[in-house]
């Protein structure tokens, strides 16, 4: 593993940590790469971390003891408050920031270098604003009337923090034409690491369809419960959220609902299963890869980080509009002709490795230090 040619104080800044998905992982191997480095967010709550993130020196700022640990989310009123008032880094050191959200606006220590890894712009602030408001199962009248006047004022706090990033790396191309389309800034790609060597790829293939995600309103969970509808096929869902309840209630009886699971269960049907269902527009899509490194193909919707990761024709198949009778179509079109090439997914999965990305941001750190 690369080194840092300069020896500088490194800091650490993520959104907030309060379980463990993609960005997650990326703050893991930020921690490995730098394991002397605090982390400041927002928010945490350490029961739900790994080993490796609970070992880590983790500064909060104010919210967390506003409650903020379980209502985070609705206190984005506060964020533009709050967050310019939390300090990150020593004078001179380097803050390493992994955002999804608006911590680009901690108040960052005199002549240090802040690189953003930026997994995305918030959707909820930007292009996804409606369908939040809309697809929000537990989200009310007044509540929706208090987000929408609330976003307008978070964005452009966003927005101005946005400039005062030093360095932008985004997790794909995908997110770098947004960063790009709302920030007015250029960036560096550099995909996000996926433990694709846990994978064995050789076991047999089951009858049936896999999706692991957030049940949120963007993964689009929901059209894929529809497309099922009269399929022959049965479709197992791992994952809960926000909008789990009405998907149970909407779901015919070949769709199972698993909830959250241990990373050994996913691991196994991600290898057992026929296909994975990507149904959302993804800023990268680690679970996508995760399958192929698996074995398994990948039915994905044409838009988003899947177009960075999956070989039409070989890893998976893609469907044209986000509906489910597209996905219907293209899940009657892969029964019919897709041929099954697990070695080939799982080779193809390699060239996300977590090795690959410990030393492409090693080299992307060190050009800035000596640039600087």
């Amino acid at each position: 593993m690369k080194h840092l040619t300069q020896k500088r104080s490194v800091t650490l800044a993520h959104h907030w940590l309060v379980g463990m998905r993609g960005g997650e992982k990326v703050l893991e191997q930020f921690c490995i790469l730098f394991p002397d480095a605090p982390i400041t967010t927002l928010v945490s709550d350490t029961e739900r971390l790994s080993d490796l993130l609970q070992s880590r020196r983790i500064l909060n700022s104010s919210l967390q003891y506003l409650g903020g640990k379980k209502f985070y989310k609705q206190m984005m009123p506060l964020f533009p408050m709050v967050i310019p008032m939390t300090s990150v880094g020593e004078e001179g050191g380097i803050v390493l920031s992994s955002d999804a959200s608006v911590i680009k606006g901690f108040r960052i220590a005199k002549n240090a270098i802040h690189i953003c890894y930026c997994h995305s712009p918030p959707r909820y602030l930007w292009d996804l604003q409606k369908t939040y408001e809309e697809r929000s199962a537990g989200m009310g009248f007044l509540a929706r009337t208090a987000f929408r006047l609330v976003v307008p004022f978070v964005r452009d706090f966003d927005r101005k923090a946005a400039e005062r990033v030093d360095h932008f790396i985004a997790n794909s191309r995908f997110v770098q034409q947004r960063i790009r389309r709302f920030y007015g800034r250029d960036s560096e790609v550099i995909h996000p690491p996926v433990e694709v060597d846990t994978f064995n790829p050789t076991h047999s293939r089951e009858d049936f369809y896999l999706i692991v995600s957030e049940l949120t309103p963007y993964k689009r969970v929901d059209l894929a419960i529809e497309a099922f509808r009269g399929f022959k096929g049965r479709l197992i869902i791992i994952g809960d959220g926000p909008e789990g309840s009405h998907l149970r209630a909407t779901a015919p009886q070949n769709v199972t609902f698993l909830g959250r699971q241990s990373f050994a269960i996913l691991k196994d049907h991600l290898q057992r299963c026929r296909a994975f269902i990507h149904p959302q527009i993804e800023d990268f899509g680690i679970t996508a890869v995760e399958a192929m490194a698996a074995g398994a193909p990948v039915i994905a919707y044409r838009e988003g980080g899947a177009l960075e990761t999956v070989i039409e024709g070989t890893t998976g198949m893609f469907f044209d509009h986000q509906s489910s009778e597209s996905l219907k179509a293209a899940l009657m079109e892969f029964e019919r002709e897709f041929k099954t090439d697990s070695q080939a997914s799982s080779t193809h999965a390699q060239r996300f490795s977590q090795e690959r990305f410990c030393n492409e941001i090693t080299d992307y750190i060190n050009k800035k230090i000596h640039d600087r």
